[in-house]
């Protein structure tokens, strides 16, 4: 069973930036492809970005591109989101998302595709 466990959140003016983080723990980190999706007031979860076990594959949505990027350190089984830029409609509470991977290359876009999930964390953008 593995756990998720995210962090950095806050409250940011437009323009600005923040670092969020992802602990896992009870698992095999090394085989588990992740992602970060978010979910604002009145709105669906969606996708935000996903990278493959390995780190070397990476993909994130339109939204953020060239603003976000994923990153992930193995040796403590962490992902990172770095999000540059941020604009008011980047609001919402942040979930980190785990699935065990068919290949080191592989990533996954869709929630129905992660097994594990953690708590969230709010990120609010002031204009």
């Amino acid at each position: 069973q593995v756990q998720l466990v995210e962090s950095g959140g806050g409250l940011v003016q437009a323009g600005g930036s923040l670092r969020l983080s992802c602990a896992a723990s009870g698992g095999t980190f090394s085989r588990y492809a992740m992602g970060w999706f978010r979910q604002a007031p009145g709105k669906e979860r969606e996708f935000v970005a996903a990278i493959s076990w390995s780190g070397a594959s990476t993909a994130s949505a339109d939204s953020v591109k060239g603003r976000f990027t994923i990153s992930m350190d193995n040796a403590k089984n962490t992902v990172y989101l770095q999000m540059n830029s941020l604009k008011p409609e980047d609001t919402a509470v942040y979930y980190c998302a785990a699935t065990f991977s068919r290949g080191r290359s592989w990533y996954y876009l869709r929630l129905s595709d992660y097994d594990y999930w953690g708590q969230g964390t709010q990120v609010t953008v002031s204009s």
